[in-house]
């Protein structure tokens, strides 16, 4: 009983045995391309054979043979090991720590194989092996063709990105240098129009004196006298060089806000555009640093989950179009502050030629009406003496006038005296004779003589009356036209020649 069952765990050890033999020959090797490429293929074909007649168990073979076959080939072979020949290793294990099988111990000729089982066995491990070599061959060049392609294909595409890029350089640099330019012409541009508005406040300061001066001689005029308060032409003049004066303030100011508006669209302008310079020279700073980035610089790392944060905010046409609304916008300005300066310039000429014309004008208003002035002074100097001289005329006559009637009183007492006298002739001897009636003629001739003479007498004192109102009247009036003469030549005129020149009106000094 005893050595039958030893003959059974010789069979079921030598079939096992069989197993693992055959297992260990015709396995394949199909993930060779994980495995390095030193890796270590089957053993030589003298060693399977005597591993076939080595009577010792399966793990007492040369220890090379568990260098090729590692855990990772099992892994990742194709033959799926069953749970029960997992047992059948367990028992073969058991069955080897207690016994030691010799060929001698065979008491039945008994296998469970043929020899044409062996040989299809063995052809069949044959083909897979040169299957799994085949498919691993072309798996290794069908991997190493991906690397190259791969390798190819990044490297393009890194250089297609580099080229990107040095474009995106290059149009940074185009909108740069645009930008750059475009703000050295606002630069000018502002300092254009910073200059043509001082000229134009000082334009504006030099119209207070003349308008000064124009409403101390229109407030100087006021104090003529009498008839000489006439709304003449340099009274017409000299309100409207008043209103010319501050018409051209009127407009000086105007033009003022708008250059002090438009130097504030021009600084705007010029910061919009110096503001996207800066973002140009800072974008330029990193895409000049990424385009210089390569495999071997330092710096590089991993960023996961970038390729997916899109933190734009701009695109390409968007972004070119924002320069360019900000260039056009500039220049837009410097168009209208351009315009607006060629405006103050031809203001500033035409406000000077309207003031200095309508200066002209007073002062031709000015002479002409002091010449009329003198003209009646001198007039009524004449008349005032022709006056004086006929006044004293007429106080001669006047005196003479007396004189000859202080001389009719004597003749007119002599006759009628007689007449008194001869009326005391008595009787008959009062006789109405030639003397009688030549005494009463010569009384009446004389009182007539004196009547007359008294008549004319009247008449020259009211003509002496007459000249010297006459006289009060030229003399008034003279002292009125010198009152006159003195303002305009003394006061009005002395304070006219200190009218701003022309350079001075158009802000240059």
């Amino acid at each position: 009983m005893l050595v039958y069952l030893l003959s059974i765990l010789e069979l079921i050890s030598r079939d096992t045995l069989t197993g693992i033999k055959m297992e260990l020959i015709g396995s394949t090797l199909t993930a060779t391309y994980a495995r390095p490429k030193t890796s270590h293929f089957l053993p030589a074909i003298s060693t399977m054979a005597s591993s076939y007649r080595n009577t010792q168990p399966a793990l007492a073979m040369n220890p090379s043979a568990n260098l090729w076959r590692t855990s990772g080939y099992y892994k990742n072979s194709n033959t799926i090991q069953s749970p029960s020949s997992s047992m059948q290793r367990e028992n073969l294990d058991l069955v080897r720590a207690k016994t030691m099988f010799y060929p001698s111990n065979r008491t039945v000729l008994s296998t469970r194989y043929t020899p044409d089982d062996w040989y299809r066995s063995n052809q069949s491990n044959y083909r897979e092996s040169e299957s799994s070599r085949n498919s691993a061959e072309r798996l290794r060049r069908d991997t190493i063709r991906l690397m190259q392609d791969k390798e190819q294909q990044t490297r393009r595409t890194q250089e297609s990105t580099s080229k990107n890029i040095g474009e995106r350089l290059n149009d940074i640099v185009f909108w740069k240098s645009e930008l750059s330019h475009e703000i050295d012409n606002m630069v000018t541009e502002i300092a254009a129009l910073a200059e043509v508005k001082r000229r134009l406040e000082r334009a504006l300061a030099e119209t207070q004196g003349p308008l000064q001066v124009s409403q101390e001689c229109l407030y100087h005029r006021e104090k003529r006298m009498s008839i000489d308060l006439v709304h003449d032409d340099v009274e017409k003049d000299l309100i409207k060089e008043v209103e010319v004066i501050k018409s051209c303030q009127e407009r000086m100011r105007r033009h003022l806000d708008r250059a002090i508006a438009q130097l504030a669209s021009n600084r705007a302008a010029q910061h919009e555009l110096e503001r996207d310079i800066s973002d140009k020279v800072t974008a330029q700073r990193i895409d000049g640093r990424c385009h210089h980035l390569r495999n071997t610089s330092d710096g590089i790392g991993y960023y996961r989950g970038i390729e997916r944060l899109d933190p734009s905010l701009s695109l390409p046409d968007s972004w070119s179009k924002f320069t360019d609304d900000n260039i056009l916008h500039s220049q837009s300005e410097r168009a209208s502050s351009h315009k607006l300066r060629d405006e103050i310039e031809i203001l500033l000429n035409t406000t000077s030629n309207e003031m200095w014309n309508q200066f002209n004008n007073v002062n031709v208003a000015f002479t002409n009406r002091m010449s009329e002035t003198a003209d009646a002074k001198n007039s009524l100097q004449t008349h005032l003496a022709k006056t004086l001289q006929e006044i004293f005329q007429t106080e001669m006559l006047i005196e003479t006038l007396k004189k000859a009637l202080r001389d009719k009183e004597c003749p007119l007492k002599v006759a009628q005296t007689r007449l008194e006298e001869r009326t005391r002739r008595p009787n008959v001897e009062l006789c109405r004779d030639n003397p009688h009636h030549r005494l009463v003629s010569e009384v009446r001739e004389i009182e007539d003589t004196i009547q007359k003479l008294q008549e004319r007498l009247m008449e020259a004192e009211n003509t002496l009356q007459n000249l010297v109102k006459t006289k009060v009247t030229l003399e008034h009036d003279l002292s009125i036209k010198a009152n006159s003469l003195f303002l305009d030549q003394e006061k009005c005129m002395s304070t006219r020649k200190s009218f701003p020149s022309m350079p001075r009106l158009v802000g240059y000094t």
